[in-house]
């Protein structure tokens, strides 16, 4: 079990609009995630098959300036990173494509006593994402995920 930082200060938007996901997609982006702070900060995660750069997260964060000024989008500071190792997994597609690796996953409300899982991802099947628990097979619809990060390996 590694040790991560969560800034309690950040709350995740669980659902980012859709023009943001397609402007960034129209650049050749993966939206990972967005984060909104009291303070006025938003803090994006995106992500390319090939990795990111600094260039690209300066190429997206001047891009979003002029468009967040357009849609009357209110912030005091931007930030634009990639994903890093531990990144959020919140989509069936990325619960499938990242199967066969470790990731934690909090539970919205807990079952069979817990609300934290860590395992081995382990696919898709309809709705519901399957992770391998300590030897065993736990099927969690994907609506009773809090939140699911990737768990770096050595």
């Amino acid at each position: 079990m590694g040790v991560s930082a969560h800034f309690l200060f950040v709350e995740p938007i669980a659902r980012p609009d859709d023009w943001l996901e397609s402007t960034l997609a129209g650049l050749g982006y993966e939206l990972v995630d967005v984060e909104r702070s009291r303070g006025g900060m938003v803090r994006l995660f995106i992500d390319r098959p090939d990795g990111i750069t600094v260039d690209d997260c300066a190429k997206v964060s001047n891009h979003l300036t002029r468009l967040f000024a357009v849609e009357g989008v209110e912030y005091d500071r931007l930030e634009v990173s990639s994903p890093g190792l531990d990144r959020v997994v919140r989509r069936l597609a990325d619960f499938a494509r990242f199967a066969g690796q470790k990731a934690t996953v909090r539970l919205k409300l807990p079952r069979d006593g817990r609300r934290r899982l860590e395992g081995r991802l382990a696919g898709v099947e309809g709705e519901s994402v399957q992770l391998d628990v300590e030897g065993t097979r736990w099927s969690v619809p994907i609506g009773d995920i809090e939140r699911a990060r990737l768990v770096p390996e050595v």
